[in-house]
């Protein structure tokens, strides 16, 4: 695939399209809580109850969330195209919609036939209201002008899991997982009334002013490979948020921890997913995000160094949950503005979805593949694989930083 144009400087692109008023911004951003906790965190506490209900093998159960990722990759490019030509109102209800359906098949199922019916409903439904539908839904309101809004969104979504791990395991101790799953779907069926303040199409206006026609065209400058860095740089960050949201109460307990120490622990996560992008809606903001991206992924290889050489005491274990959270937060964020800096706005939607397609299908692997790490090699050797994994997402953000910054500081302003 041929790389694409970096359009710069970043100074040139206005605020283009509509703007985001601050209810519409909470307003997705509470979608994001709902959609995560209910949807990506649902498989961390579901997958053993089902499994002991069922009798079906962690495999196999660890497999649905892996058909969801599939699911979400097939659907990707289309999921983005439709939102660059019609908004996300429609679509991000969509989802939510869709999510409660797999939720109450999920309720209901006796047969591993609807178990995988209702994880394709799932797949359909994260890609649909989740983070990236999101970012392309402002996209389409705002054009460029729609990146120093994002870490705004992600800061709900950062206490998903500090929200709904203690909650969903609320639910499953005093009702059962069955009616704790038709609870999540009550939730995502209100949550998807939120997204009514999105406009019903904001037409594609939005996208002309984001190439820079309000202002004369931007000066294009080819970028080499920033198509392929940026793809490595989304597939380590989703691998890893993708096998943690499955497997990351399991490695904090085969570290020694009980369950109860274990969630209370993870809770941190989520501060430390606050923490990131808190700094960034306040003062990292100022900061180019392809620069910017050096320091979470700088944070994702720290965390995990700290569970290796201190995970069995409080402290080392409180840290690395913080630190993998402020990284994974940041990330979320940086994965998100980085398309609005070097690629076409106006094309948001299609651009990640290309990307997220191989992204997705890679990361589907992810929990399964940690499980069977953890269980042929232990807890050390997943963490020293989400290293290494880490590790490559860090050289590619630098190799991109490279080769962006010196063009842009020669383009002329």
């Amino acid at each position: 695939m041929t790389d694409h144009a970096l359009t710069t400087p970043a100074s040139t692109l206005p605020a283009a399209g509509r703007s985001l008023g601050f209810p519409l911004l909470v307003c997705l951003g509470l979608s994001q809580v709902v959609g995560w906790g209910t949807l990506h965190y649902l498989i961390g506490l579901f997958a053993a109850p089902i499994g002991a209900t069922m009798q079906w093998s962690p495999t196999f159960v660890q497999g649905g969330f892996s058909l969801a990722l599939v699911t979400m990759g097939l659907a990707s490019y289309r999921v983005g195209a439709w939102i660059d030509r019609h908004g996300g109102r429609a679509a991000m209800m969509a989802g939510c919609w869709l999510g409660a359906a797999g939720c109450l098949l999920l309720a209901t199922t006796h047969a591993k036939a609807q178990f995988v019916v209702a994880w394709v409903f799932i797949g359909l439904a994260m890609r649909l209201s989740l983070y990236d539908a999101a970012f392309a839904s402002m996209a389409h309101v705002a054009g460029a002008g729609a990146r120093r809004h994002i870490a705004f969104i992600t800061l709900f979504g950062g206490f998903a899991s500090t929200v709904f791990w203690p909650l969903g395991q609320a639910l499953i101790d005093g009702l059962g997982w069955r009616t704790a799953l038709v609870v999540y779907a009550g939730l995502l069926a209100a949550a998807s009334l939120l997204h009514l303040a999105l406009p019903a199409s904001a037409g594609r206006r939005a996208a002309a002013h984001a190439s820079g026609t309000a202002a004369g065209p931007a000066t294009v400058v080819p970028v080499r490979g920033a198509y392929r860095l940026f793809a490595v740089i989304a597939i380590s960050v989703l691998f890893l948020q993708t096998a943690m949201a499955a497997q990351f109460l399991e490695l904090l307990r085969g570290r020694g921890w009980d369950a109860a120490t274990a969630v209370l622990l993870s809770t941190l996560l989520g501060f430390g997913q606050f923490a990131g992008r808190f700094s960034v809606a306040t003062w990292a903001r100022r900061v180019d995000a392809v620069r910017l991206n050096l320091l979470p992924c700088a944070w994702l290889c720290l965390s995990f160094l700290l569970y290796l050489v201190a995970g069995r005491t409080l402290w080392g274990a409180g840290a690395f949950a913080f630190l993998y959270g402020a990284g994974n937060g940041l990330a979320t964020i940086t994965r998100g503005a980085i398309p609005l800096v070097i690629f076409d706005a106006g094309t948001y939607g299609r651009t990640v979805g290309k990307v997220l397609r191989p992204a997705l299908w890679l990361a589907a692997a992810s929990p399964m593949i940690f499980a069977f790490i953890i269980a042929r090699a232990g807890h050390d050797a997943a963490a020293l694989a989400a290293l290494v994994i880490g590790a490559a997402g860090l050289a590619a953000s630098v190799l991109l930083n490279r080769r962006v910054h010196p063009r842009r500081s020669e383009a002329p302003g």
